[in-house]
């Protein structure tokens, strides 16, 4: 990949490294190549880390574009962490696990792949998860909304109504979602059972589970079909799951993934012509119905933690203290290693906080303190994001203003149909 001219090879003995050409097409990350057809393929690669920090790079000049499309290919499988995409903005992303590794990325991007070429990169971006903290229904925390119970929603053509509630599903599911424990390829009786024994689930409910949410980064999302004896309702399932898979893959409050969502079919009203319930009538009404039982449930949002490990000399701990504080930091442990004058310090850092978080320390410690990072899980941010002037508020309107949306937040009555 790395060399100056390509050389064509019938063959080639053991010891050496190949390039295939032509692979690319249906192996993107990693794979295994064998004639031998009762070989075991190479198990693919998991990582502790996963890539929550993006930036959006251009070519400085339009005519670098296909060089740019070209470079970020060959960085993407180069690297079996990083992820590069194309944005609904039309922006080119690579995410990465951090700083860091961010910087090395580019760094590759600049020298190797587009040999020269101007690169534009925009600040650093944190990916948020969009989530909710309560049943569908009721006065909220702060007094706002008293928001139905069952959430209606009515087809284009008003000839189909769909009924629907939501509610959290537990941080420790979404964990065993996330490791792949429970997976939407089990046996379903197998994970019911599972669902029913360790996370108080119903039978009924958990082998009815129609889909998990949209690959890669929303899965901890479910939608289940708790309605009793409905006529049609199979015949709708595929466009229901189609509208969840948008709905999960960028939420309501700012085009963020899904995380911890368990929507429930309640009831249907169907119109007895396929005609009138086809693709075009369901899935606006199910993504309406899902924006307003989202906003009926008390939303909140997630956004990602680093761990960090601090090893510093007792004599520089105030300001490691000092730095941690000023970036919303918050220290788990703290042990001392005998023997020596240092102190191991764990921590929860929010990544959002993390770009300069290194020099900082530095400046603060003079250079005492050495901090590593990778990221640990999503944490609630402060606030209700509903509500103006609120952290978690302020956040979704710099994400929203970002992706060009309305800088303004979503209201309850624009998805809700009254009956």
């Amino acid at each position: 990949m790395m060399g100056r001219y390509v050389e064509q090879l019938p063959d080639c003995p053991c010891g050496n490294l190949v390039g295939l050409v032509g692979v690319d097409q249906y192996i993107l990350k990693t794979g295994t190549v064998t004639t031998c057809e009762e070989a075991l393929p190479f198990n693919t690669m998991k990582f502790s880390v996963s890539a929550v920090v993006r930036v959006a790079v251009e070519p400085k000049s339009a005519q670098d574009l296909p060089k740019l499309v070209e470079g970020l290919k060959r960085l993407s499988k180069s690297d079996p962490l990083v992820k590069t995409f194309t944005a609904k903005t039309g922006e080119h992303i690579i995410a990465g696990a951090g700083e860091l590794h961010l910087e090395i990325c580019l760094k590759d991007l600049r020298e190797q792949y587009m040999r020269g070429a101007g690169l534009t990169v925009s600040e650093p971006v944190v990916s948020y998860c969009e989530g909710i903290s309560g049943r569908t229904g009721g006065m909220k925390e702060d007094g706002s909304g008293n928001y139905p119970e069952m959430i209606v929603a009515k087809s284009p053509n008003k000839h189909n109504r769909l009924y629907m509630w939501a509610e959290p599903m537990s941080h420790e599911l979404c964990i065993a979602i996330d490791d792949e424990d429970i997976t939407p390829t089990q046996d379903f009786k197998t994970r019911a059972r599972t669902l029913a024994n360790d996370y108080g689930w119903q039978v009924g409910d958990a082998r009815k589970i129609w889909s998990f949410g949209c690959p890669p980064d929303a899965i901890p999302n479910t939608i289940v079909d708790a309605a009793k004896g409905v006529q049609f309702l199979n015949e709708i399932k595929d466009h229901v799951v189609g509208a969840f898979m948008q709905a999960s893959g960028g939420g309501i409050l700012c085009d963020e993934n899904w995380r911890g969502i368990r929507l429930n079919i309640d009831d249907v009203t169907l119109h007895a012509d396929a005609i009138h319930r086809g693709a075009g009538q369901i899935m606006p009404c199910a993504k309406k119905v899902f924006y307003a039982a989202q906003i009926a449930s008390d939303p909140i949002l997630f956004e990602p933690m680093y761990l960090v490990d601090i090893t510093v000399p007792q004599s520089a701990l105030s300001g490691v203290y000092q730095t941690l504080n000023s970036r919303r930091g918050e220290v788990d442990s703290m042990q001392e290693r005998i023997g020596t004058p240092l102190v191991q310090i764990r921590a929860y850092l929010p990544v959002a906080e993390s770009f300069g978080f290194t020099q900082l320390l530095r400046q603060k410690t003079a250079g005492q303190a050495f901090p590593q990072m990778k990221f640990d899980h999503w944490e609630k941010a402060n606030g209700n994001p509903l509500k103006e002037g609120s952290p978690a508020y302020e956040t979704i309107m710099k994400c929203r203003e970002r992706k060009g949306l309305k800088i303004q937040c979503p209201e309850f009555m624009d998805y809700y149909d009254r009956v």
